[in-house]
């Protein structure tokens, strides 16, 4: 009897332990850029989520060949990746033959505001 009372409390314990993974951060978004003007053949596309206060801290980055505008973009990151007390924002450029031709000059602040998605618009590099 004893036995059976002490299976039962280990079994009714290792129910208890339940560890569920945090569900990651999935950030949508747009690109554009308000001139009515085409982009050049093979123009690249680099969008990245970063630490506004602290230059040069990437959090993630995508590159990829751009034709036409809007340009959608998908950031899934996990959970454990974030830091609460970090401004994470959006930037983003469109590149010809090694040469910025549309960047963002503004601050396009995600995740930690609340926001998961966000429309950004680029400017003529100066």
């Amino acid at each position: 009897m004893k036995k059976l009372l002490i299976l039962l409390m280990a079994m009714s314990l290792t129910a208890c332990v339940t560890v569920q993974k945090p569900k990651p951060i999935v950030i949508n978004g747009a690109a554009g850029y308000l001139q009515k003007i085409l982009l050049p053949m093979n123009s690249m596309f680099t969008v990245a989520i970063i630490d506004l206060d602290t230059p040069g801290v990437i959090l993630a980055q995508k590159t990829f060949n751009v034709a036409t505008q809007p340009i959608p973009f998908k950031f899934i990151l996990p959970a454990e990746s974030i830091d609460k007390k970090v401004n994470y924002g959006v930037v983003a450029l469109i590149k010809n033959q090694d040469r910025v031709i549309f960047q963002t000059y503004n601050r396009y602040p995600i995740i930690n505001n609340g926001k998961t998605t966000v429309e950004v618009i680029m400017q003529p590099a100066k």
